[in-house]
């Protein structure tokens, strides 16, 4: 590794990602701007970036080659039932999370009988590694969550982006385009296809020689686009909802007040059930955390675009954040895994990388599907696992 590579920071934010311009120059590069989306907030975590070696190998699509390994015993469980018993998968995913929810529950009781006596500093001690450890467990979980809604869509995550250099160039095939838009309502693939030509220059109607043309571009920056893609996916699915749920309900009483409609707002969510259940399924007591946003009725808009473009910047934030701490960690660790060098898990600040339009929509779809199946995993573990608020 060339000791005199430059390093730089690639941060994630706490609120919805900062939209990205693309640079007009020689060489492709992105800025980012934050002009559409109000204030941005500052950041919560840093990946520090360093060069990554590339190989001549293909791009290695098939069974769980995700980016990232599990690193914890339920989730390398989860991962082999993922791969040789699908219709288990669901059923082995609640046994663990009520595993690591009663351990966790058991070292925490433990801890407070213990209050005031010789053993307390050891059980404290104990439920903070338990603790610690829970949690990984969980967001490896988590990780399998998203792994399984990608399979049902016939899409590989993509691997660590160095076992996809062809002789120098990054390429990404086949492209999985319309598999990854199929995931979202024609109001959210509008905005989703804005996102692109935002973050890309894409036009819908390019060619098949404007797609393929080798285009350059650095590799932090792609990974702070990915990072920021993810949190617009995330961001997307949460608004989508609220915003299906309130028309819903305004057609029902439209002269509800808001603490009426907010109540009746979460009896709804409570009672659809399957359909907004991520994963189909719902188990519990624990109530979506979609009505914890307070609701603005005189706000809101038809079209989800316009609903959204209503927000002020503080309720804006409110939404686009991850809820929790494990959700974080896990965009922050994937971005890692897919970006990194397979040794140090570091990004070069100043790698330039080939590659083509194609590609770099491919990229950025899937991190805005990463993000919408990101929501739908921390609302399912929610359900059984109380995970720490961020």
């Amino acid at each position: 590794m060339d000791c005199g590579l430059s390093y730089t920071k690639i941060s994630l934010h706490q609120s919805l990602p900062l939209t990205v311009k693309p640079c007009l120059s020689s060489s492709t590069c992105f800025a980012f701007n934050n002009s559409s989306f109000g204030t941005s907030v500052g950041c919560r975590r840093s990946l520090f970036v360093v060069a990554s070696g590339s190989s001549s190998s293909k791009c290695e699509f098939g069974g769980l080659n995700a980016p990232l390994e599990p690193a914890t015993p339920a989730g390398r469980l989860l991962s082999t039932v993922l791969l040789n018993d699908r219709k288990y998968f669901h059923v082995a995913v609640q046994k663990q999370l009520e595993k690591l929810a009663y351990e966790r529950d058991e070292a925490v009781a433990r801890m407070n009988l213990s209050l005031g006596s010789d053993e307390a500093f050891l059980h404290r001690r104990i439920a903070e590694v338990k603790e610690l450890e829970c949690q990984a467990s969980v967001e490896d979980i988590m990780y399998m969550l998203i792994s399984y809604k990608f399979s049902g869509i016939r899409v590989h995550l993509i691997p660590r982006l160095s076992k996809c250099m062809y002789n120098g160039r990054l390429e990404i095939w086949p492209c999985k385009d319309w598999e990854l838009e199929s995931i979202h309502s024609c109001e959210v693939l509008e905005m989703v296809r804005e996102h692109l030509t935002t973050v890309l220059g894409w036009k819908e109607k390019s060619n098949v020689a404007d797609n393929w043309t080798p285009t350059e571009v650095q590799k932090f920056k792609l990974c702070q686009v990915y990072a920021a893609s993810v949190l617009y996916g995330y961001f997307l699915k949460s608004a989508s909802l609220r915003h299906h749920l309130e028309k819903k309900l305004d057609h029902i009483n439209p002269y509800l007040d808001i603490a009426s409609y907010n109540q009746l707002l979460l009896s709804e969510i409570r009672s659809l059930g399957s359909e907004i259940v991520p994963f189909g399924c719902i188990g519990g007591t624990r109530s979506t955390s979609v009505g914890q946003i307070p609701l603005l009725r005189e706000k809101k808009q038809d079209k989800l675009k316009y609903y959204v473009m209503s927000f002020d910047p503080e309720t804006l934030q409110m939404w686009a954040k991850p809820k929790s701490k494990e959700a974080l960690n896990l965009i922050e660790k994937h971005s890692y895994a897919l970006f990194g060098d397979k040794k140090t898990g570091l990004v070069a600040s100043d790698e330039v990388i080939l590659t083509s339009l194609a590609s770099l929509k491919r990229i950025v779809l899937e991190a805005i599907a990463f993000g919408s199946f990101l929501w739908d995993a921390e609302e399912y573990v929610r359900i059984v696992y109380k995970l720490k608020e961020n």
